[in-house]
């Protein structure tokens, strides 16, 4: 099996047939995913894209009240 980078993004067919994306962390985790099914490979595939460009600005701030 080739190696992959992580996190990755997947593509694949739901129960119904429609097109889904997930992304998968290196221990496995899923921690994204689309929320709704795609009738086309290449809707799913530019629904990717957009994430992909959003995650050039997030950020992340530190919580400084924090509950334990």
């Amino acid at each position: 099996m080739a190696t992959r980078p992580y996190p990755s993004y997947l593509i694949y067919i739901d129960s119904r047939g429609e097109y889904r994306w997930k992304i998968e962390a290196a221990n496995g985790r899923i921690i994204a995913d689309s929320g709704e099914g795609y009738n086309n490979y290449d809707d799913c595939n530019h629904a990717i894209s957009l994430v992909k460009k959003t995650t050039d600005v997030w950020q992340t701030r530190e919580v400084t009240d924090r509950r334990r």
